[in-house]
C-alpha cells in the first residue's frame, strides 16, 4: 500500500549559493529533504514540480514549496506539487 505525505519544504538554504545556480541547488534540497523524511534513496520529481521550481528562472527560486510525496511498494517516491 502507497505511503502519502504533504511536506511544505524551505528552500532559503539555496539563497547561500551563487545567483546562477540556485534553482539547480533548490531542486537538491527537495531531493534531500525527502530522502531524510520518506526513507528512500530513490526519488523522482514530477515535471510541475520542476517546472514551479524554474518558473522565475536559475536566479530566483521560491522561498518554499508544498510537495506531495507518494512512497510505492518497491521504495521509489514520486514527488509532486500540491495545488
Amino acid at each position: 500500500m502507497p505511503e502519502e505525505k504533504i511536506f511544505i519544504i524551505p528552500l532559503g538554504e539555496a539563497k547561500s549559493t551563487t545567483k546562477t545556480r540556485r534553482t539547480r541547488r533548490a531542486a537538491k534540497i527537495v531531493r534531500e529533504y525527502l530522502v531524510r523524511h520518506m526513507k528512500s534513496g530513490e526519488i523522482k520529481l514530477d515535471t510541475k514540480l520542476n517546472e514551479k521550481l524554474w518558473e522565475r528562472g536559475a536566479k530566483k527560486p521560491p522561498a518554499r514549496i508544498r510537495v506531495k510525496a507518494v512512497k510505492d511498494d518497491e521504495g521509489v517516491v514520486t514527488a509532486s506539487l500540491v495545488e
